[in-house]
């Protein structure tokens, strides 16, 4: 069973912000593979389903971003989920918009949702796949993070996005490290 989770903070004054863009990459593969994340549980919606014949489960925790590991913990104990098989989605400031990095392990390098998961998990070998936003000197980290792109970022954003479902997609039909090698 693969589980990707998408890291973002509930509610309507969260969506389209820099800060969800795990969440964003999940709503492309909800609707890619007709996976409803409808389901409440493990302090988070999920949704299951079958692709390329395997169990695939999508999470977005809803404890807010600071807190996302307990979420991730509790449905990953649940259900077994092997750390080979879990990737988390999130944003960061220090790729520029339209960029993506793929890790199979590292540092937060600040995100505290991931710090938060690393935290809760006790280690750093956490596959993951950052999507960029860029940042702006001139603007508190919060307030950009949790501001919504400039028309010509969310361009760039909207690519990376379907970059970062595609390499989704690879992870769950071959591994992690294939996507890697094609998406990075």
């Amino acid at each position: 069973m693969k589980c990707i989770v998408g890291l973002g903070n509930p509610g309507k004054e969260y969506e389209g912000t820099r800060h969800n863009m795990g969440f964003d990459v999940l709503d492309i593969l909800e609707k890619r593979w007709n996976i409803a994340i409808s389901k409440k549980d493990f302090k988070g919606l999920y949704g299951k389903g079958r692709v390329f014949d395997e169990d695939v489960i999508l999470l977005k925790p809803q404890t807010y971003m600071n807190l996302s590991g307990s979420s991730v913990f509790d449905l990953v104990s649940y259900f077994h989920i092997d750390m080979e098989d879990l990737v988390i989605v999130y944003d960061d400031i220090d790729l520029p918009p339209g960029k993506i990095r793929i890790r199979e392990k590292g540092s937060s390098g600040g995100q505290k949702g991931m710090q938060n998961i690393i935290d809760i998990f006790g280690d750093e070998e956490i596959q993951r796949i950052r999507v960029g936003t860029g940042q702006n000197p001139l603007i508190d980290r919060i307030n950009y993070v949790l501001g919504k792109p400039t028309k010509e970022e969310r361009e760039l954003i909207d690519v990376a996005l379907q970059k970062a479902a595609d390499a989704c997609e690879c992870f769950v039909k071959f591994n992690f490290m294939v996507a890697k090698r094609n998406f990075s």
